[in-house]
């Protein structure tokens, strides 16, 4: 049975409920286990004064880092500090839902170097009436099925949710320039293809159920749209939204975005936010800083 380092990266976020359920599984297991939450310096004292509290979980423990060092550092931090030969990383946000989450990854095939879990989303549509992310999630979760994941292996693989062997993330490190939200994980997919290291998909999904409020979450898409123009030169070929603008006129997007994006902006942010509205907003603002 596989020996298997459980590793969280957190930046203000509170997970010890998450950390307490993979405990629970990994013990009943019987294999050797860690779990680490690595802190990628988080402002909130709050949080990071409940995330202490993981400390006391057997064979758990929490790194406080004094600064943020991004999303692809803190994760690469993480595999150079854990024991075990086989990595599973989680996003903090996500929910443990089902009982046999551990021992899935634990029963892969050896020969298997990096799987993907899976999403599935939760939460209810009355629960978060109103909100873009749940909505947008909602919308996109077909997406993540394990049959669609396994038609492009290398450009559907999502960090929030994988298991790989821990000299191949040694060897293979996330690209330390992804600092901000977005695109870490479709460039080390991208990674895995060049060096010919497959990625296996499995129905072993995490749950996201906790959705930022609209607002947060427009910032964090234009976060990501800046990272994606900034290493659009890598990811053509994996990106949808670079395969759609460069069959597109440009100039026209642009102009559409500078007369109305406040408007779309004020929309997205409200009570009734549109999906579609929200498709045009991500083309228009990629557009304005695409020059």
């Amino acid at each position: 049975m596989k020996s298997i380092s459980i590793l969280i990266p957190t930046f203000n976020g509170v997970c010890t409920a998450l950390v307490a359920a993979l405990q629970r599984q990994a013990e009943a297991l019987g294999t050797d286990y860690e779990v680490i939450v690595a802190d990628d310096g988080s402002t909130d004292t709050a949080t990071v004064g409940q995330n202490r509290a993981i400390n006391g979980i057997c064979n758990c423990r929490y790194v406080e880092r004094p600064q943020n060092a991004g999303r692809a550092a803190i994760r690469n931090f993480l595999a150079s500090e854990a024991r075990h030969p086989w990595l599973v990383f989680i996003d903090s946000d996500m929910v443990v839902c089902r009982p046999d989450y551990i021992a899935q990854y634990a029963s892969t095939p050896d020969d298997w170097t990096v799987v993907d879990g899976g999403i599935c989303v939760g939460g209810s549509k009355e629960e978060w009436k109103g909100n873009l992310r749940y909505r947008y999630e909602k919308a996109e979760e077909h997406k993540h099925t394990t049959d669609v994941r396994r038609q492009h292996p290398y450009h559907d693989f999502h960090t929030a949710n994988f298991m790989v062997r821990r000299d191949v993330m040694l060897s293979h490190p996330f690209d330390h320039r992804a600092r901000y939200y977005g695109y870490e994980d479709v460039l080390f997919g991208k990674q895995m293809e060049q060096a010919g290291i497959a990625v296996h998909h499995i129905d072993n999904p995490m749950s996201f159920e906790v959705f930022e409020p609209n607002g947060d979450f427009i910032r964090k898409t234009e976060e990501g749209l800046r990272t994606l123009h900034q290493f659009r030169s890598e990811l053509q070929g994996y990106s949808r939204l670079l395969s759609a603008t460069a069959h597109m006129p440009q100039s026209p997007v642009r102009l559409w975005h500078r007369l109305f994006g406040s408007w779309e902006r004020r929309q997205l942010t409200g009570s009734h936010p549109s999906l579609w509205l929200f498709k045009l907003y991500r083309l228009g603002y990629y557009a304005t800083i695409n020059k």
